[in-house]
């Protein structure tokens, strides 16, 4: 992974980080989720962007995507369903912004970290998980690349907009327990910010439709 942070989206990756510490807090009978839970609550202090507020889960999709059993899949479609309903759509129905603009976003990883100050933009961090254009050379695997996005599913067509905008907003919508953050939920991404990362995705005058 080359840049800063990728957000964590269930909560599973920060609590593996402290349950080596979890002997020192856990009390008889007591489970090791609740004890890494209390010492996070203990040790960890917010600083910049990086709040004590974070470390609370917000919404029962983390609560259950944090638990080391994967959900049955009656449970997976009923919390796809409940994302679906709360992804919010632009007004005017003006999906697309300014790619270029979208570009720096997909390259910017800084972020809600202890360094960044309060009220900095976000990053998207795109290129830690997806290949995206042909010119960058340095890209993660854990997504699939999303080089010609919209050449290989026919153009910039209405239902790929929605969707596109749809995933990036909440990408629990579409898939159960993703780990691919759920920016427009979660308020990482501007809805600004969105359009542009659409654009990336969807103008054909964009380097990742060439």
């Amino acid at each position: 992974m080359k840049r800063g942070y990728v957000a964590l989206t269930t909560g599973v990756g920060l609590m593996a980080l402290v349950l080596a510490g979890c002997a020192s807090v856990k009390q008889e009978g007591e489970d090791y989720a609740a004890a890494a839970f209390k010492l996070l609550q203990t040790e960890f202090k917010s600083k910049g962007a990086a709040t004590i507020e974070r470390i609370t889960q917000r919404d029962s999709a983390q609560t259950l995507c944090s638990s080391p059993t994967p959900p049955a899949s009656a449970q997976a479609a009923e919390l796809e369903k409940a994302q679906l309903a709360l992804i919010k759509y632009p007004q005017g129905q003006n999906w697309l912004g300014d790619w270029k603009k979208g570009e720096a976003i997909a390259q910017n990883g800084r972020g809600m970290q202890s360094s960044d100050a309060l009220g900095s933009a976000n990053g998207a961090n795109c290129y830690a998980c997806h290949q995206i254009t042909k010119a960058e050379i340095s890209f993660g695997n854990i997504g699939p690349s999303l080089y010609q996005f919209a050449k290989l599913r026919g153009g910039n067509s209405p239902d790929l907009q929605r969707y596109t905008w749809g995933k990036i907003y909440n990408s629990q919508a579409y898939r159960a327990c993703s780990v691919m953050p759920r920016f427009g939920h979660s308020g990482i991404l501007s809805e600004e910010q969105i359009k542009d990362v659409m654009a990336l995705l969807l103008d054909p005058a964009s380097p990742v439709n060439q």
